[in-house]
């Protein structure tokens, strides 16, 4: 069986642990992706013939790790889309990020532009065409004095593209290792981390929280006590 960390699974929904720089689908590279991946997990522990139905719910930017939410069944899958609509699908996020913030506790609202040629998304002003309104709240962690690096969690009330890395960088923060939007980390993985994840189960209604730490090395050394 591929190695696929399961956090839960039932019959009609299985989450697991995205390893960074692993498409969340199939893209132009053809390289091995989640939705695959967890498929070909599920057609193996039980033995399925056929094609295995999987929805696709969410997405992480590729060299973004951690929790993805998988539906079994095509009910499962319309109800749990439409809490990403509703908004009660949640998610929260640790980042690392450049220097000290002054501010322990704050929200980001930002209008946000994406240019398609480039794959990037740009802070601009509200009247600009096609912007979209994006906002978070940041708290901070930990700073590490020695590195000046802060450790912030980073909760999502939008779900813009690359609407984090693109808030933090603006915010004069940028996230280590972002080959798009960083200063510093260049040619390092980026230190992103989806690792808390709030849904209504989509057949028992039961509200449910999923979390997944990333492993305490590199970068994320700062979640060391």
């Amino acid at each position: 069986m591929q190695n696929l960390k399961v956090i839960y699974e039932d019959n009609h929904i299985i989450v697991v642990e995205k390893r960074p720089n692993i498409p969340s689908q199939s893209d132009k590279t053809g390289d091995m992706d989640m939705l695959t991946l967890v498929k070909n997990y599920i057609k193996e522990k039980y033995n399925k013939p056929g094609n295995v139905y999987l929805g696709l719910v969410h997405r992480l930017d590729r060299p973004v790790g951690g929790i993805m939410i998988f539906a079994k069944t095509s009910k499962a899958a319309s109800r749990l889309s439409n809490q990403v609509r509703e908004k009660v699908f949640k998610k929260k996020y640790l980042a690392v990020v450049d220097g000290k913030i002054e501010n322990k506790a704050g929200t980001l609202e930002d209008y946000l532009y994406k240019d398609a040629r480039n794959n990037m998304s740009k802070v601009v002003k509200p009247e600009k065409k096609n912007a979209k309104f994006a906002k978070l709240d940041y708290e901070v962690i930990k700073y590490n004095e020695v590195k000046n690096l802060s450790l912030v969690e980073i909760n999502l009330h939008t779900g813009r593209h690359h609407q984090i890395r693109v808030q933090l960088s603006n915010f004069g923060h940028s996230i280590f290792g972002d080959q798009k939007y960083g200063t510093r980390g260049r040619g390092k993985q980026i230190a992103l981390w989806a690792y808390e994840l709030t849904i209504k189960h989509p057949i028992t209604k039961e509200e449910m929280t999923f979390k997944d730490l990333p492993e305490p090395i590199g970068t994320w050394c700062i979640l060391k006590t």
